[in-house]
This record gives structure tokens, sequence and C-alpha cells, in this order.
């Protein structure tokens, strides 16, 4: 008897102590009042709380996506750009590297990420109360193409003054689109967004000779050099004007069959995209000239995005070149396209390595793009890249890719020279 009671007394303490039950609980989050629910729990590892990414992203207004070959989880909204690799203490954040006490991670299946870091990136507040366990984030969440931490600004499009205000917003579409352009506070042009990139009509619109719907493009400092073109984020083939808020001083191979290059002509042939964002990042708060561009955008509900340096990319593929003393269009092809079972094999014919970052695979039909991660194809050798239910070395995506009725492949190397088509 004197059993059974101190074993009820013990039971009535421990649900009248609201200490004890609270550290049981599993720990709630709230973004803007609204209490969000997941499929694996909220964890605590080496005392920082990670959560379901896909959850936290899209409450916070970020679509999410995944390279599996890189294990990379992208976070997109129009203000900001992060990537974090699984495992790894450092993340991205619009091009800058941060790091992370707590590395993203797999639970139970899922991508899980640092709560504070997340919330924190994307300008919102957080606070975690320790009673209730309870993890309360504020943010606010605009669906207008125009942010309200930018001051609008009207420009005309044909403004090659060169001048640049910080902190603001600019319609830079030709026309009635509406493709907008912001600045920094040095008054650097750090992003460009566009829901829908409609191309340009020389049929209906006036364009001149030159393709391009104003006389000249504009002087932005930096860009009267002989290594640097006056680039387009988006150029007047995609509808975009030649004014101050749309130029970034390129170097003249990237801009004119480079990377740059290669991405307008992918949305060129698909008559356009939708969901565009640019990063534009520089080395220091003082120049115009741009270091690094992240490009996101949608075609055909496929995902994709071009990441480059605002480098002269014969010069960085150089060395490459050098060390396998061959032709790399003649020792690159594709040797198997297997439609139904999502797998694309790509040969190395030589007896010489290449280093495949950078390089692109495209599904013609579908103008779907793979960018192919840090990869030594050694000599002889083939690597398979597969999509959907495929298997191989290097997955594409989860979707499928190819139309089974009949879909080209091609391969690009990384200044965009094709190797082979089948």
């Amino acid at each position: 008897m004197k059993k059974f009671v101190s074993i009820l007394l013990a039971f009535m303490l421990v649900l009248s102590n609201p200490v004890f039950s609270a550290t049981n609980d599993p720990i709630k989050v709230i973004v803007n009042d609204s209490v969000l629910v997941f499929d694996v729990n909220p964890t605590v590892i080496d005392g920082r709380t990670v959560l379901p990414v896909a959850t936290i992203f899209k409450a916070l207004g970020l679509e999410v996506s995944y390279d599996g070959a890189t294990k990379t989880v992208t976070g997109l909204s129009r203000e900001v750009l992060i990537k974090l690799q699984i495992n790894k203490n450092q993340a991205s954040v619009n091009g800058k590297n941060v790091f992370l006490e707590v590395p993203a991670t797999i639970i139970n299946g899922r991508t899980m990420v640092p709560a504070r870091f997340v919330t924190e990136a994307t300008g919102a507040s957080v606070n975690w109360d320790a009673t209730t366990r309870t993890i309360t984030i504020s943010k606010s969440i605009s669906n207008s193409s125009e942010s309200t931490l930018y001051k609008p600004l009207i420009v005309d499009g044909g403004d090659l003054s060169g001048h640049r205000e910080p902190n603001v917003v600019v319609d830079i579409g030709f026309g009635d689109r509406k493709y907008y352009a912001y600045t920094n506070e040095y008054g650097q042009l750090v992003k460009v967004t566009a829901d829908v990139i409609t191309l340009q009509d020389p049929a209906k619109e006036p364009v001149l000779s030159t393709g391009r719907y104003y006389p000249d493009e504009a002087k932005v400092p930096g860009v009267e050099s002989l290594t640097l073109d006056e680039g387009h984020v988006i150029a007047d083939s995609l509808g975009g004007v030649s004014n101050a808020y749309n130029i970034t001083p390129q170097d003249s191979i990237l801009n004119q069959h480079g990377d740059q290059a290669y991405m307008e002509k992918v949305i060129r042939d698909a008559g356009g995209c939708t969901d565009f964002v640019a990063i534009i990042t520089y080395p220091n708060n003082s120049t115009q000239i741009p270091s690094h561009y992240s490009f996101t955008y949608t075609i055909n509900g496929n995902l994709i995005n071009d990441e480059f340096d605002n480098v002269n990319s014969d010069i960085a593929n150089k060395p490459i070149e050098e060390n396998q003393n061959i032709d790399v269009i003649n020792s690159l092809i594709i040797d198997k396209v297997d439609l139904r079972s999502e797998e694309v094999v790509i040969k190395n014919i030589s007896t010489i390595p290449v280093q495949l970052k950078g390089y692109k695979l495209v599904s013609v039909k579908g103008n779907q793009i793979f960018t192919f991660p840090e990869y030594l194809l050694e000599g002889g050798k083939t690597v398979t890249v597969y999509s959907a239910q495929g298997s191989g070395n290097l997955k594409w995506t989860s979707s499928n890719i190819w139309n089974n009725d009949g879909d080209p492949a091609e391969l690009y190397d990384a200044s965009g020279n094709l190797l082979d088509t089948k």
C-alpha cells in the first residue's frame, strides 16, 4: 500500500511541475501568428534548433530547391538568395559567405536547417521562449515586385547618364513589362527581378537596326574599359532597357559568348521565362564592376540556377586546356541517351582527364539545362546524368526531363561551345 501511495504522489508531482513538462514538449514554431506544422519535429543540435527546410522556407516567403549532386539547399525570394550544403559549416547569403555554428543536416529523410540563421538571413526577427519551448518569428512578406525596403524611382529607359541612387527600385522593362532593378546603400545594382520575361518583338516595337530600343547604353562608372562591355542584366532582346539601372560592366568575353550570353540564348529559345531573379555581388563597396552573378529562373516548370564569375572565360579555362593538351571538343561525346529511363551517358574518349565543372547538358525540346558541378571525368571513362527514377553518377532532378517522342541532347563546355548532339 505504501508503495502505491509513493508512486501516486510521484505521478501527481510530475503533472504539477510545468518546467519538467515543458522540456519534454515538442518545440513550437510560430511565423506571423501562424503555428507551423512539421512532418519531422524541430530538433536541438549543440544548443541550436534546426527545422525542416521546406516548411520554414515557405513560411518565410522563400522558394526551396535541392541539388542532389552537390547536396545544396537553395532558398530564393525577391530579397535574398540563401544556399546551404548538407554537413557544411558555411552558407551563402546573396553571394556572401556566412559561418554556421550548426550545419544543415538530414534527419528522418528531411533536410533540417538552423532556425536562427535562416530567419535572420531573411530579415525576420526571432524570439525563443524557453518556458513554453516556442520560437516566434516575425517577417514582413510582400507579394509585390516593388519591395518596401526600397524607394520606387522612375527613370527614363534612354537615360544614359550612368547616375544611380542608393536603396531604390526602378522599372527597367520596356513598354508594359515590369522588370525591377534594385540598388544597395552604395548605389550598386545588386538585384533584378521579373515575374515574366517577355521577348522583344521587332515587328511591334520600335527596335533600332542595332537591336536596341535606344541609341546607346548607359555610361556607368567603370564601364569605359578595353576589356569590359556595358553588359545588360536583362538584355534588349529579352525586353530590358539600357539605362543605368540595367547595366553591370561585364568582361567582354563573358558578355559576348560566355555564360551570360548562353543564359540569354536559352531564355530566347524558350520564348521567355518566369520567376527571374538575378543576384549581383561585388568585391567591395566602391566599385560598380561585379565579381559574381547568380541567375535563377523557371522554364517549362523547371527551376534553373546559373552561377558564374565576372571573368574572361577563355583565360579562366586556359590552364585546364593546357593541362589537358587536347581539344576538348574532340574528347567528350554523348555516348547514350535513354529517354525512357531518364539517363544520359557522357564519355571522355581521350586519355586525358577533363574537369566538367560549368559544362552544360541541354534537353533541346524542353529547353532544360543541367550544369555540371565539380567532377573530374578520367580518360576513357563515362559519367551518367540521371533524373526522375533513373540512376547514375549525377542527379539532375526528381522530375522527368526527356520527351520520349524524341528529344535531342546537347553538350556544351564551360565557355558555351557545342561539343556534341545526340
